[in-house]
């Protein structure tokens, strides 16, 4: 009886790889089977990339993923990262919250599109805190139509990802801690090396992209020397660690990674890799436990990123990067529940620049209280995001040999389809933090909070080719579009918007300033 049990079992399994073998990928590590979707694009969740970073494997460069045997369904997404609730707007399809977090997830064309397809390693955002590659908003499926592999990717977020300690950095045979997170993206770019080519895919031809801590990422990835060589293009939408606070030496990390262990109770790295996840979780919600930084920690990044670009030393490779018009609004720089005055805007400035506040005042001047409110957005929007990502822009376009695409998305959200019919504002609110992902990766129809009308689907249509010119050639440029110049020879930008043209860029002096505060 047994016998025939598994005669039948291997009938089944031999019949189902007969019936589907375009769903059937052999990888380094062993056999999966994806599903086709209704679209004809084939899919494939929830592959793990590295070992599962938990016990002894808290706190530590990522390992090679084990082997496994048979063939792995790979027809859900895995759990996302350990992780507090945090933004509304993410919206998860994930299996659970687990330090067993390390999948990537692949939209790929039918097999008959052929061999050596341009490939997009996607990191999400969420202030290296949250997020989750299962996100509709991220996932590949226009991409695939036009003849692309799709990929996000999973990684380690908050005190799991980045808690540095002396005690890591003493057991470190690289003598360092910290930037786990983005070491689990490096090892999942070096999965898709070895194993792109059996979904169809070029590994010579990967472009990494990420939105907010996302764009974070990839600018960590074109620093870090453990990179090199892994891919070809990248994109950023909104931030970059180029700003001198947007990393930390490695000392003040352990010093905050030393407050935290003490905070939770625990007199060892022993005791506090013993420790339930959801325990360590939940001390992340105490002031003492909310921030864990990107260290400079003389591995990943041997320098500050800020000086890798500067020398020269970043992975050289075509970069597209941009910013939204508005990130944030004027609220964020004034103090809670201020009128609005040039006073009281001149003291914000007192209180964020101190002697240097008259000089920041020159580039973003005010006389009215609605022009502070005009300027006091474009400073909180340029301090929150914008100076770091055109730090990047600019520093790249100088020493990093490629050519350099920039654009800043201009078009607000429409109403969401619950405030159908009521007044819209009066005034042009931009576009806010985030607001592009969906036009960029051809994904407004996942979303349907929001009431999306031709202008917005004429607009996603010209960004999303963009990006997929860019992601297949190393340039945006294509039949039909607005000429899009390089940084280095047009200094434009692409202004991207129901009317989407080059412009050019206006507020160079507003950024020598700050890049001069930013870097005494």
């Amino acid at each position: 009886m047994k016998i025939l049990y598994s005669l039948t079992l291997i009938c089944i399994s031999t019949m189902a790889l007969a019936q589907n073998p375009d769903l059937i990928v052999k990888t380094a590590n062993g056999t999966l089977e994806g599903v086709n979707e209704d679209s004809g694009i084939r899919t494939f969740k929830g592959i793990p990339f590295a070992q599962p970073p938990v016990g002894d494997l808290r706190w530590k460069e990522p390992k090679p993923v084990q082997n496994w045997p048979g063939v792995r369904k790979a027809d859900h997404f895995g759990p996302r990262a350990m992780q507090r609730s945090v933004y509304a707007d993410m919206i998860f399809h994930s299996d659970g919250v687990s330090e067993d977090c390390l999948y990537l997830n692949i939209w790929a064309p039918p097999a008959s599109a052929g061999k050596n397809l341009p490939v997009l390693v996607y990191f999400y955002g969420g202030g290296l805190t949250t997020g989750d590659g299962s996100e509709f908003r991220y996932a590949g499926e226009t991409f695939a139509k036009k003849g692309i592999i799709a990929i996000t990717v999973n990684y380690r977020l908050g005190v799991f990802g980045f808690m540095a300690h002396p005690a890591l950095t003493a057991e470190s045979k690289h003598h360092s801690s910290g930037n786990y997170g983005l070491m689990d993206q490096t090892e999942a770019l070096r999965w898709v090396q070895k194993n792109i080519a059996a979904f169809g895919g070029d590994p010579k031809k990967v472009t990494i992209g990420g939105e907010s801590a996302g764009s974070f990422s990839v600018s960590a990835q074109m620093a870090t020397p453990l990179a090199k060589g892994l891919f070809a293009g990248a994109i950023g939408e909104s931030g970059s660690l180029l700003g001198s606070k947007s990393t930390v030496p490695l000392k003040e990390g352990e010093d905050y990674g030393t407050k935290f262990m003490a905070s939770v109770g625990a007199s060892s790295l022993e005791d506090l890799r013993k420790m339930p996840a959801d325990k360590i979780l939940e001390a992340t919600a105490k002031p003492e436990g909310s921030h864990f930084s990107v260290t400079v920690d003389g591995y990943f990044f041997p320098e500050a990123p800020y000086k890798i670009f500067a020398e020269g030393k970043q992975n050289s490779v075509p970069l597209l990067v941009g910013w939204n018009s508005t990130e944030t609004d004027y609220m964020a720089l004034l103090p809670r529940r201020t009128e609005v005055t040039v006073d009281n805007y001149k003291k914000a400035l007192q209180t964020a620049y101190g002697d240097h506040a008259d000089e920041v005042f020159k580039v973003y001047p005010a006389t009215t209280p609605d022009e502070v409110k005009t300027v006091a957005t474009d400073l909180a929007s340029d301090r929150m995001i914008a100076y770091g990502t055109w730090l990047w822009a600019s520093m790249h376009a100088a020493t990093g040999h490629k050519p350099v695409y920039h654009y800043i998305f201009d078009h607000p959200r429409p109403q969401a389809v619950a405030d159908a019919g009521k007044p819209l504002p009066t005034t042009k609110q931009g576009a806010k933090h985030s607001w592009e992902i969906e036009y960029a990766l051809g994904n407004l129809a996942t979303n349907k909070v929001y009431a999306w009308n031709a202008d917005d689907y004429k607009i996603s249509d010209i960004m999303n080719t963009y990006f997929a010119n860019f992601i297949k050639t190393g340039n945006p440029n294509g039949s039909g579009l607005p000429e899009w110049g390089d940084l280095q020879n047009s200094h434009k930008t692409m202004w991207i918007d129901v009317n989407t043209r080059p412009e050019p860029f206006k507020n160079t002096e507003r950024y020598q300033v700050l890049k001069s505060l930013d870097h005494l």
